[in-house]
């Protein structure tokens, strides 16, 4: 039983370090580096004369949202003197698609093809999302914008489908409605029957679920308060320069080179554990941020360092408790339960705090705060995980191992 405990630590051990060496190609190969690091596209937009300061506020906001909807895309956009809006876009793969969803004025209309009567525009827009249905035969109607109303828009829809289906026969080409982006016809519809729950849907000339993903996003951001014209486009260098990311790399290195030989040092085998811990920890927010396709910049670096340093906290919590029931006579196994038992909820009301500051800074934040906070609240979550769960299950194995009595191997 004990030469089991201890196999089953080393196999975990392996694990972590198999896919720690795995990961590192894809993790270099598929990271997406901010403007302050990379750089990116510059794109200068320019408003009628007349627009207002609100106009121009409202037009800031709408574009942040289309680029930066989960505020991990880490843009800069910033006024520039009266109708001028800046728009920097680090790594961006395709720029004229970028550029394309950025001026898009977005103005949604759904006409009745008999009197080219407007039945409903995007303001009576609660929702809109991308999907596909499989089912369809044709190739170009397989991607498709669903669309919910809200309660004022459902009931003209209702309205007007209605009178629609008791008007015309099936096949009259009467019998539809027809669907304006920009003034620019998108597909128009035959109504089967009267459409009376609020949803709608558009679909024909989406080749590629990304081209319907991108109008649900224009769709869903609201229609530009003015007509926006591009009048400069063109990539930008790194603002900061290759120089800064080594010496953040640098930096990472040597600071958690240093926390592990301290942890080492003052804790013994726990602080190995540890050390094992935060490479775990490291392969979850990295992979967490790969994932949702985060544009990593300093500031980003910034909040994974610094929720690193609370995973070590953690620990340090949890060891420091280990080490008091050691040292009031209990066993090993006994002293792991209890240290972290008691240390949980300090761990826990530690955390909450943070994450609530998180929350508001994602919330009221700017590109790169939002940025900020949310890698540290994944951060801090990850940790939580580590600290909590793998920590204490390997020290556990250590303990119905058995394999010393020594209570100074455990810092005590």
């Amino acid at each position: 039983m004990r030469w089991e405990r201890l196999l089953l630590v080393l196999i975990t051990v392996l694990i972590i370090a198999v896919l720690t060496f795995a990961a590192i190609e894809p993790f270099q190969n598929n990271v997406k580096l901010g403007l302050d690091l990379k750089g990116g596209v510059l794109v200068r937009l320019e408003a009628p004369e007349n627009a207002t300061d609100e106009d121009m506020a409202k037009a800031i906001a709408i574009i942040d949202n289309r680029i930066n909807s989960l505020g991990v895309t880490e843009p800069e956009i910033r006024r520039e003197g009266d109708n001028r809006i800046l728009v920097e876009l680090p790594g961006v793969n395709n720029p004229e698609e970028a550029v394309s969803l950025i001026g898009k004025t977005a103005l949604l209309e759904f006409k009745r093809v008999d009197t080219l009567e407007t039945v409903i525009t995007g303001k009576d827009l609660k929702a809109a999302k991308e999907g596909m249905d499989p089912s369809e035969q044709d190739p170009g109607r397989v991607n498709f914008v669903g669309l919910e109303l809200n309660a004022e828009g459902a009931k003209k829809f209702a309205a007007v489908t209605k009178e629609l289906v008791d008007k015309y026969s099936e096949n009259d080409p009467n019998r539809a409605i027809a669907i304006f982006l920009d003034e620019q016809l998108i597909s128009a519809p035959m109504v089967g029957s009267a459409i009376t729950n609020g949803k709608a849907s558009i679909s024909g000339g989406f080749s590629t679920l990304e081209e319907a993903h991108n109008l649900a996003i224009l769709l869903s951001s609201g229609a530009l308060p003015v007509a926006l014209e591009i009048i400069e486009k063109r990539t930008v260098g790194p603002k900061l320069g290759l120089d800064s990311l080594v010496k953040s790399k640098n930096a990472a290195i040597y600071g958690i080179a240093a926390i592990l030989l301290f942890m080492i040092f003052y804790y013994r085998i726990p602080g190995v554990v540890a050390g094992f811990s935060l490479v775990l920890y490291t392969l979850i927010v990295w992979g967490i941020l790969i994932g949702i396709n985060a544009t990593i910049t300093l500031p980003g670096i910034a909040g994974f360092l610094l929720s690193m340093g609370m995973a070590v906290d953690a620990n340090v919590i949890i060891y420091e408790r280990l080490k008091e029931e050691l040292k009031n006579g209990k066993s090993l196994r006994a002293a792991v339960d209890a240290g972290f038992s008691r240390a949980f909820w300090t761990i826990f009301d530690a955390n909450v705090t943070t994450l609530i500051a998180s929350a508001v800074l994602i919330y009221f934040g700017t590109s790169s705060i939002r940025g900020f906070a949310l890698t540290l609240s994944i951060g801090i979550l990850a940790s939580m995980f580590t600290a909590i769960s793998f920590t204490r299950f390997i020290l556990r194995q250590l303990a119905l191992a058995k394999i010393t009595d020594n209570n100074k191997l455990y810092g005590a």
